[in-house]
């Protein structure tokens, strides 16, 4: 069964994710994967030497082809699958302008309303976003 937990701090070596719950204009920000028909929000894995809040920067660019934005650290949070525990650091990002879509694994971002059912990880995804909205509640922009 897997697990997601949130915590006050982690120490900065554990965190191999960025995720960045996304909107823009009210809208949630959501990509998909050219080999997938489900959504993701955008993140991904951190490079070799970088800096996790470099890793959250480059893969929204990288996800979502934003050019002008606002981004801040919500809070670490790991994944515990019952074999093994991973870390994250989980941001929010306001998007003001989207230039094109780099030439990445992305096929496509969209722009919803209301938060997608048809998840590209749903065991994960809707606790991540659920704790941005929280957030979001604390905080205006």
């Amino acid at each position: 069964m897997i697990k997601v937990y949130f915590h006050d701090e982690a120490d900065d070596s554990l965190f191999k994710y960025a995720v960045i719950i996304a909107k823009s204009n009210e809208k949630w920000v959501f990509c998909r994967h050219r080999d997938r028909t489900t959504y993701e929000n955008p993140g991904g894995h951190r490079e070799p030497n970088e800096d996790i809040d470099q890793t959250a920067r480059r893969e929204l660019w990288e996800e979502t082809g934003a050019e002008k934005y606002t981004i801040n650290r919500i809070c670490p949070y790991s994944v515990d699958d019952g074999t093994e525990t991973t870390y994250g650091m989980l941001y929010f990002a306001n998007i003001e302008k989207f230039g094109e879509l780099p030439e990445t694994e992305i096929a496509e971002i969209k722009l919803f309303d209301e938060k997608p059912g048809n998840w590209t990880y749903p065991k994960i995804q809707p606790y991540l976003v659920n704790k941005a909205e929280e957030w979001l509640n604390q905080h205006s922009f």
